[in-house]
């Protein structure tokens, strides 16, 4: 069976805490469980003060067979940072604006350049979705299509290349639009001129969706993952409802993190679909769901 823990972001003393309320110990410098596995569900760098340490922990753990995990798009995003764009000398795949520099700064901080460069090496390794017995795992949002997509071109077990990252990170490249739903999930655009301010300050046009619910009937507001982020209550789009392709109810259960949810206490977001991310790099609380082959998943299994 399997516990799954959402984005830790740098969060060390929050994730043995965590280990140590599911009944993870240490054993011969690694956390394992007596019959349990860990699923990592990425993002474990930038933000927080405990990178290194983190990585420390979840590496072993994998390296182990303690452990799972799956890329997150803060993984996928330091690789094309410190990949150079063949067809642009002396630039990067992830351009170095202020902006991508400062969200990556702390890794940059506490990592020396031989330790980068070793978890760099780490990284390419890490599939980006887990199909088994039971469950599926994504960073941001399974996507039958998408996922077809990069299968086609990189076996999820196959190791990231350069040519692959060429190819996820760039604007009008071929795996460009898969890559970024599976990472970062669908987005809706908004109305031609309308528009909303995320937390950091950041103009937004477009929605992060509630991608797993059906579209029909639901407004700009009631379809956002961050409900609270978009005031539009109009209509959704057609293009919108569309091209949405909602998680079937009698699929697997399938558990995401990357939505930075908020609330007193976690809760399941449909009877098969549950994400683990509630904020620990903003003030909220590293989570974990408890997999015990369950298909109907229940608000009860959260530990945090």
């Amino acid at each position: 069976m399997y516990d799954l823990i959402g984005d830790i972001h740098g969060h060390a003393d929050e994730l043995v805490r965590l280990l140590g309320r599911l009944g993870y110990e240490t054993d011969q410098g690694s956390y394992r469980h007596r019959d349990r596995k860990i699923i990592f569900l990425g993002d474990f760098i930038d933000r927080g003060p405990q990178i290194h340490r983190v990585l420390e922990i979840v590496r072993p753990m994998v390296e182990a067979g303690h452990a799972l995990a799956v890329m997150g798009n803060h993984e996928l995003n330091a690789l094309a940072y410190h990949t150079e764009d063949p067809d642009l000398p002396n630039q990067y795949l992830r351009p170095r604006t202020p902006k991508n520099e400062h969200q990556h700064q702390a890794t940059l901080d506490q990592l020396t350049s031989h330790d980068l460069r070793s978890y760099l090496d780490w990284f390419r390794t890490l599939p980006m979705w887990l199909d088994l017995d039971g469950l599926r795992v994504v960073h941001a949002c399974w996507d039958e299509q998408a996922i077809a997509q990069i299968a086609k071109v990189n076996n999820k077990h196959a190791r990231i290349t350069d040519e692959f990252l060429h190819s996820a990170c760039r604007k009008g490249q071929p795996l460009f639009d898969s890559v970024e739903v599976v990472l970062k999930g669908k987005e809706g655009k908004l109305p031609e001129g309308m528009s909303f301010t995320d937390p950091y300050g950041h103009v937004r046009t477009e929605i992060r969706t509630r991608w797993y619910l059906p579209p029909n009937g639901h407004t700009y507001r009631t379809y956002a993952f961050q409900s609270d982020e978009c005031a539009c209550d109009l209509r959704l789009d057609a293009l919108v409802v569309a091209t949405a392709i909602p998680y079937p109810a009698d699929a697997k259960p399938v558990f995401v993190g990357h939505y930075w949810l908020a609330a007193p206490q976690p809760g399941v977001l449909a009877k098969n679909v549950a994400c683990v991310d509630y904020s620990v790099a903003k003030g909220g609380f590293l989570c974990a769901y408890r997999w015990n082959g369950e298909q109907k998943l229940s608000n009860e299994n959260f530990v945090w």
